[in-house]
């Protein structure tokens, strides 16, 4: 039987932009499962990215709610929702979001260092985690050093490395080749299936959208469909 993790109900979200309102979002019900490999789809200005900045607890509704582990997220202070964050999400950015003047490896034992795991157990683990992705001879370059595909890798690993519920991963593929962004995308999904690992892409990309197990096609900030997928 399927568990829930998260559910959105009548989720509204409405900008001021010169005094005029933009409405991003307009009535999202929308539930996913532990160990969903969901996709949000849809073209650019539909709401995907607001959508998911709602579910990670990055932005507030204008109206409805968002429940995480069925807890509303309204309800919880700022830090309960950091102390989320860090333990239970993922996240992977289009634009990588690495740490300048970091390592690969320090990038991503970063969030362990914020959670007080010893030294000695996280470079164990981030070394274990780099070489299981085929990037340990990535762990002593910057960001500057690396393409744009080995980024994004070092993203996904430090999305995984403390094993979130939920990873939330916006257009992942959208500064990638073909062929690096269906290597990234096998990475993601053995990630979902060995450690049931929740993932939740926005994209407007074929190849993610095919991969995806249930569909949500997102247009002017409403669900236009939904689909299951059996892959």
């Amino acid at each position: 039987m399927a568990t829930e993790i998260i559910r959105t109900e009548s989720l509204e979200k409405v900008y001021s932009e010169n005094g005029v309102p933009v409405h991003a979002l307009r009535g999202i019900d929308l539930v996913v499962n532990k160990g969903d490999f969901l996709v949000i789809a849809g073209p650019s200005g539909s709401g995907k990215t607001t959508l998911l900045n709602l579910i990670g607890g990055l932005d507030t509704p204008t109206r409805g709610a968002v429940y995480f582990e069925r807890e509303d997220l309204s309800r919880k202070s700022d830090a309960e929702l950091s102390t989320m964050r860090l333990h239970k999400l993922g996240f992977v950015f289009q634009a990588y979001n690495l740490i300048p003047v970091l390592t690969a490896r320090e990038n991503i034992e970063f969030t362990m260092v914020l959670m007080g795991v010893p030294e000695r157990q996280r470079t164990q683990r981030v070394l274990d985690l780099m070489r299981d992705l085929g990037i340990d001879e990535l762990a002593e370059k910057r960001p500057h050093e690396m393409s744009g595909g080995q980024q994004q890798r070092v993203a996904v690993a430090r999305a995984i490395i403390t094993d979130p519920s939920v990873v939330l991963a916006d257009e992942p593929t959208a500064n990638l080749d073909s062929t690096t962004g269906a290597s990234l995308l096998d990475l993601m999904e053995r990630m979902n299936r060995e450690k049931n690992i929740t993932f939740i892409f926005s994209s407007h990309d074929p190849q993610v959208i095919q991969r995806g197990r249930r569909l949500f096609l997102l247009r002017d900030g409403k669900i236009d469909r939904k689909e299951e997928l059996s892959r």
